[in-house]
């Protein structure tokens, strides 16, 4: 028995990271989904160990629970109605910090996500407070592309937030005077 035990403590040890991968691709990147998966075929898998040892490795069978649990759990949550959380769904209660952190997250990811320029004038013009001419003098450039790129990149933010940026921008501090 202890040597059963020890070759499929032996088998996690060595395929574990290659099944987290298969999980979090049938769980559309849901990390939590992912882990929770793999430990619910693990467990099943370890409770079946002595009739999986006739074959070479238990990963088919963990395979297999990995994707009829994934795909159980698509249907039980359809079945009930329920829908993970999004963006627009988690807006943060009044005095929420935890909220208010997770939407600076998503800012700041976001603002990663754009153009070095148009992340440096929304940098610049709303964490630092400058005025456009001040803007356009420090990047070399006119008032009015200072403008334009402003507009550009709000309407890129708002886009990949899908939440208004100036209630995330207020709650770090930041003000919009368009």
């Amino acid at each position: 028995m202890r040597e059963v035990d020890e070759a499929f403590e032996q088998f996690v040890r060595d395929r574990s990271a290659h099944l987290i991968r298969l999980a979090l691709l049938l769980t559309g990147q849901n990390r939590a989904e992912a882990e929770d998966l793999l430990q619910i075929a693990l467990e099943r898998a370890y409770r079946k160990r002595n009739s999986l040892r006739r074959d070479s490795t238990p990963e088919p069978y963990v395979r297999k629970v990995l994707v009829n649990c994934a795909i159980d759990r698509h249907r039980w949550l359809r079945r009930t109605g329920e829908r993970p959380l999004t963006m627009a769904d988690d807006v943060p209660a009044p005095g929420d910090l935890i909220g208010v952190l997770d939407e600076r997250d998503a800012l700041i990811r976001s603002l990663s996500r754009l153009p070095p320029r148009q992340r440096a004038v929304l940098v610049l013009r709303y964490w630092e407070d400058m005025p456009e001419d001040l803007i356009a003098s420090t990047l070399g450039c006119s008032p009015g592309t200072v403008r334009s790129q402003v507009s550009r990149g709000l309407a890129r933010l708002r886009q990949e937030t899908s939440a208004p940026v100036e209630a995330a921008a207020s709650a770090e501090g930041m003000t919009s005077t368009e």
